[in-house]
């Protein structure tokens, strides 16, 4: 590598530990075992229905009640955020966190494992998406960075989780020690963050603490601006490219390429592998360009290498244009989050509220696809993901507001 190459890497290097605090760390270890959790589950899914004897509505009503419940939960969770102690809710999120994934460990019947899946997830909203706007508020000028930290420790958990599983079935280790690993490393991030004093948000003017009557009307007076408006929006068809690909992805390699579950675990693979690589090589590409610049590029490059992966007949050449899509598309929550949190100064608790709020309204894209997949085609379908990146072209203002790199 040539010197200059590697003066520039150690000066990025630096650039980037520099802005790193053990403070920092531990809300970062905390977005890390949220995701390592996830992956678990997602992975240990198999083993779950056989221990307990599932069928598939119950998994089902796991997947489905608990997230519901949450939705109405965790606005309110977001808005106590700004208006109340955020460190009492985040350290005692944390420790329900725990109390949820040991009763996972410990559950031996469907309405036990029910019960601490309801519990698991508001906790998770208070321990960990309280974690990001907590983050936020650390340094309000480098949202787009510190997401971009976020999104990696986060896929770093899930392929972390998945690994985790394949290698307890090798050691025969089972589904129910790996939880009650999770749930210990969970009392132990609530430790760590404890030992550290949380940032209060930055408030515009000089206005008295708020009540919470009075944030809940800000975080609906905030739903009716422009600029929060479009970076939902947006964030939304962003999610095209990313988990409403993923969820279809295994089933389109089955079901329309025509190959088998193997090769589609293979691809789901790459897809996760890649985003790994892409969302670590984010960290110090923001160092050097805006956000939106690097956005609208890698949109542009999505919209012209999605259609080539739909239209190659080819397995192996479709696995690379896969491959390049998970490369590109990295970034695009963590620039589009970290807009949407300066779009909202002082208020990053209730930017977890208003993105649950517009959620509901994302959460019915995917059953709307899949009905439409049912009725129709799956291959026709995945024609309409293209709209993701074609929405980012569209809508990301060519005049942006956000901040050069520090």
């Amino acid at each position: 590598m040539p010197l200059r190459s590697i003066r520039w890497l150690r000066r990025l290097r630096g650039r980037t530990i520099r802005h790193i605090t053990v403070f920092t760390l531990a809300l970062l270890l905390i977005e890390f075992l949220d995701e390592l959790t996830f992956g678990v589950r997602e992975a240990a899914w198999p083993l779950i229905r056989d221990d307990l004897n599932l069928d598939y509505s119950q998994v089902g009503i796991l997947l489905g009640l608990p997230n519901l419940a949450s939705t109405f939960i965790e606005p309110l969770i977001g808005i106590l955020g700004d208006v109340w102690r955020r460190r009492v809710l985040v350290l005692g999120g944390g420790v329900l966190f725990g109390l949820a994934l040991l009763l996972t460990a410990l559950s031996q019947h469907f309405l036990v494992l029910l019960a601490s899946f309801i519990l698991l997830y508001p906790a998770s909203g208070a321990f960990v998406s309280l974690s990001q706007a907590t983050l936020m508020d650390t340094d309000p000028t480098r949202h787009e960075q510190n997401m971009a930290r976020w999104t990696f420790a986060g896929s770093l958990g899930v392929v972390a989780g998945t690994f985790s599983v394949v290698a307890g079935s090798w050691l025969g280790v089972d589904w129910r020690t790996l939880f009650l690993l999770l749930a210990g490393l969970s009392f132990l991030l609530v430790m760590l963050a404890w030992r550290s004093p949380f940032p209060r948000p930055q408030q515009d003017d000089e206005e008295e603490a708020l009540t919470l009557r009075q944030g809940i009307a800000g975080a609906f007076n905030a739903l009716r601006r422009r600029e929060v408006l479009l970076w939902l929006t947006l964030l939304q068809f962003s999610d095209f490219m990313l988990d409403i690909l993923l969820g279809f992805l295994a089933l389109y390699f089955v079901d329309v390429v025509g190959v088998g579950p193997e090769i589609a675990a293979l691809a789901i693979t790459i897809w996760t592998v890649v985003g790994l690589l892409g969302d670590f090589l984010l960290i110090p590409l923001l160092e050097r360009v805006r956000g939106l610049n690097y956005l609208r590029i890698s949109a542009a490059a999505v919209l012209l290498l999605y259609p080539a992966f739909l239209l190659v007949p080819d397995l192996w050449p479709k696995m690379a244009l896969l491959a390049l899509l998970g490369l590109f598309n990295a970034g695009w929550y963590a620039i589009l989050q970290g807009q949407l949190y300066s779009s909202m100064p002082g208020r990053s608790g209730s930017v977890m509220a208003v993105s649950n709020i517009y959620g509901l309204v994302g959460g019915l894209l995917p059953i709307g696809f899949g009905w439409l997949a049912e009725r129709y085609d799956l291959a026709a379908v995945m024609w309409l993901l293209a709209l993701g990146p074609l929405a980012l072209l569209v809508g990301i203002p060519r005049q942006s507001q956000d901040r050069p790199p520090a």
